[in-house]
């Protein structure tokens, strides 16, 4: 259990309470601006170009949706691309550059009637044909981030100019989910082929406002759509400014020289929420946080260290030191609001000495072991870190923090050169998003080289299987399994913390935490 003095010692080592990790991983990067926020910031003009500033937590390392990885691009991307499907604020899936659509009784033929009318940021029409070669680009191109999403896809056809049809080779629940995302995101045609692999850094959409330049690390600005589709942009120009440290994005955005911040610092809500100049949207997000353990290399190709680990860990304790009740605690990838959501699944355990002390002996270390950690530089992941690396500590298992910006992170867990590592994923709609890449043999985003044979064949099943009630006994399994293996550990459920100045009129939540800009003014 955890013990008042055991309180103590964690708030010590973390030195603070405050604690974001968010999107597909922590965070990363270095902002020019975040080490000197200006405090005396002169007040827009109302007379000037309406210019709207959103702090970041990282820098987005990806324009291009095709090769994304990272939450922080698809900030950016809410504001400079339109998909075929979106997420309404209550979380329902709704058409947006699709019209109307079909699904044929057997679940593996989709007919899209699109938009008509909507151009490229670069002048070029939307059409069936752009449909189809951005479903082609996704599906085979070698180093495209999609393809394991669109794996059932068999065949794009064009129909008529506004009309496409995608046969599937088997029914695929969580298809539509799918493409409220990258893989429903729609690119310029036309600018691919000009630019080819520089598209990264030139940008084409169809949404609200058009791309100018990235400063790595710093900055991504965008300007406004004149001739958009989906009605009057009020704002003339969106900058995405990078900010690792937590308070001085809050400092700046108290200053004026930012608006809107996607993750607000927990010891920072209660005074921003006091103040009448500011807004704070504090609801359940849809994804997790956790650690990623290498099960193919020592010490965690070892399945009863693995569990040592995550048996180790106080889930509510980690949830009260650093969330203050803004996180809820995980053992599943599958938030409360999930259809795959199973209480008792999810609900914390208590650290119980004895069966961590036989976890241990039973995996040959009965006097503990070492292990890396690999976590992001910001402040507020070095928090998570040391209150990890203090609970494990109890039981004779010494962590070595092994500090990286953001971007080394991923490359790592790409490589897999790493024993553990601190990431989690934003969350999707559908449990499948949350599970399947992360879990299944081979897939890209299962960094932690997990590969279990009954685990990949029942997440087969789950995802082939339109009854939710059968579906959901699956997830059940599954999860089960990962628990049992201690395969990848997950810790909490983060909720979307947007803080934002009363100025700003238009916010809404949005339970992927993406902050939409088309309908936002200042």
């Amino acid at each position: 259990m955890f013990s008042k003095t055991m309180s103590k010692t964690l708030l010590s080592a973390v030195l603070g309470t405050a604690l974001l990790v968010a999107g597909c991983g922590s965070s990363g990067g270095g902002s020019a601006t975040e080490g000197t926020p200006q405090t005396n910031a002169p007040e827009a003009t109302q007379a000037g170009p309406k210019v709207l500033n959103i702090g970041l937590k990282a820098d987005p390392p990806s324009m291009d949706p095709n090769i994304s990885t990272s939450l922080y691009d698809r900030q950016v991307y809410a504001s400079l691309y339109d998909k075929l499907f979106d997420l309404n604020p209550q979380g329902e899936i709704v058409p947006m550059l699709v019209d109307t659509y079909e699904v044929s009784e057997d679940g593996k033929t989709y007919t899209f009637k699109l938009k008509q009318g909507i151009k490229f940021h670069d002048g070029t029409d939307f059409n069936a044909e752009a449909v189809k070669f951005n479903f082609d680009r996704n599906i085979n191109e070698e180093k495209s981030r999609r393809k394991g999403e669109l794996k059932f896809v068999e065949s794009v056809s064009v129909v008529d100019d506004s009309t496409v049809q995608v046969q599937l080779t088997q029914p695929f629940a969580p298809f539509l989910a799918v493409l409220t995302d990258r893989a429903g995101m729609i690119v310029s045609p036309a600018a691919v082929e000009k630019f080819g692999d520089d598209y990264v850094n030139n940008p084409v959409g169809t949404g609200p406002f058009v791309f100018v330049k990235q400063v790595k690390g710093d900055s991504v600005t965008l300007k406004k759509n004149e001739n958009y589709w989906g009605g009057e942009v009020k704002l003339d120009e969106v900058n995405y400014r990078v900010f690792t440290n937590g308070t001085a994005k809050v400092q700046n955005l108290r200053s004026g020289m930012l608006d809107i911040i996607d993750e607000t610092p927990v010891k920072e809500i209660p005074a921003l929420e006091a103040d009448a100049n500011f807004e704070m949207i504090t609801e359940s997000g849809m994804g997790y946080q956790g650690l990623h353990l290498n099960n193919s290399r020592p010490p965690f190709d070892n399945k009863y260290l693995r569990a040592a680990v995550d048996r180790a860990i106080d889930r509510d304790a980690l949830v009260k030191v650093l969330f203050d009740g803004y996180a809820a605690p995980a053992r599943t990838a599958f938030p409360k609001g999930n259809m795959a959501y199973n209480e008792e699944l999810n609900s914390p355990v208590p650290v119980n000495a004895d069966e961590i002390k036989s976890l241990l002996e039973q995996g040959g270390k009965p006097n503990g072991f070492e292990f890396k950690l690999m976590i992001t530089t910001s402040p507020e992941n070095e928090q998570l870190g040391a209150v990890v690396q203090n609970m494990l500590k109890q039981h004779n298992i010494n962590v070595v923090l092994e500090k990286v910006e953001y971007g080394q992170l991923l490359d790592a867990g790409a490589k897999g050169e790493f024993e553990a590592m601190q990431l989690g994923w934003s969350g999707r709609p559908d449990p499948d998003l949350n599970f399947y890449d992360f879990v299944v043999t081979g897939n890209l985003n299962n960094y932690g080289r997990i590969s279990i044979p009954q685990l990949d064949e029942i997440v087969e099943q789950a995802r082939a299987e339109q009854d939710v009630a059968k579906r959901k006994e699956l997830y059940d399994q599954a999860s089960k399994i990962i628990h049992d293996e201690g395969a990848y550990s997950y810790l909490y459920h983060q909720f979307v913390l947007i803080g934002y100045s009363s100025k700003v009129s238009g916010v809404e939540y949005y339970p992927d935490g993406l902050i939409r800009t088309a309908k936002l003014d200042k």
